[in-house]
């Protein structure tokens, strides 16, 4: 089982959840056959994916909240993916413009809802980056935030994940910097951050971009086309049990 496409990765400890441990086993299975594949991710076989029978049903771990400030798409969505980040990731960077915006169509048709879960594998740049991108979202700009750090197709690197910088960048989007402030060192958003460090952890998703889609695992910064098909195929499911 390889995964192509590439990811930035550390080494990570894994929580001693039984529900996630398949999970885990297949996120680093996926791992290893991606460290064999070339530079630029085009010589291995395989599309990133694990088949759904190998793995235990996480789609429990999609939180489905109403104004949930990091996440596009409707709680009601037929289809969840879950996208763990990191913002000094070039890779994560590639994969928003290359393969987001087809992901967004589906959610402009409330198909598909995305729940992000940024991260920091860089260490504290990304983990203010993170929750900067959630102090944005608590004024409804996480989109417009996240893909401003990630503006065409380029990470900004560690001098540019500053403090100041960042409220910057808040005000440039219209965002009310003073209140952008208090929220980024504020003990909720830190919680939140932490939260969502924990999850990734517990996944054994260390590398980033990681999926979830439809509680099923995709590593790597894929193509447009392994997203929609899986997508496409979920949305096939959920009609055929209703």
């Amino acid at each position: 089982m390889t995964a192509p496409h590439p990811t930035t990765s550390r080494r990570g400890r894994l929580f001693p959840l039984a529900v996630v441990a398949v999970t885990a086993v297949v996120i680093a299975l996926l791992l290893l056959g991606q460290r064999g594949s070339s530079d630029d991710g085009a010589a291995a076989a395989g599309d990133g994916t694990a088949a759904g029978s190998e793995l235990p049903d996480l789609t429990g771990l999609e939180r489905r909240e109403s104004g949930d400030p990091l996440a596009e798409g409707p709680p009601d969505a037929p289809v969840g993916l879950i996208v763990y980040s990191d913002y000094q990731c070039t890779f994560c960077a590639a994969w928003t413009t290359d393969t987001l915006p087809a992901l967004r169509e589906y959610v402009a048709d409330g198909q598909l809802r995305i729940e992000w879960r940024d991260i920091s594998i860089f260490g504290e740049p990304s983990d203010r980056a993170a929750r900067a991108a959630y102090a944005a979202g608590l004024q409804g700009g996480h989109q417009e935030f996240h893909d401003a750090l990630f503006a065409d197709g380029a990470t900004r690197g560690a001098d540019g994940l500053g403090q100041e910088s960042l409220v910057e960048l808040a005000a440039e989007l219209g965002l009310d910097a003073d209140r952008f402030t208090e929220d980024l060192t504020a003990d909720a958003t830190r919680a939140m951050t932490a939260r969502n460090a924990a999850e990734a952890e517990a996944l054994g998703a260390v590398s980033t971009p990681s999926f979830l889609l439809d509680g099923r695992p995709v590593v790597g910064a894929q193509p447009p086309e392994v997203f929609t098909a899986a997508i496409d195929e979920a949305l096939a499911a959920a009609d055929g049990a209703r």
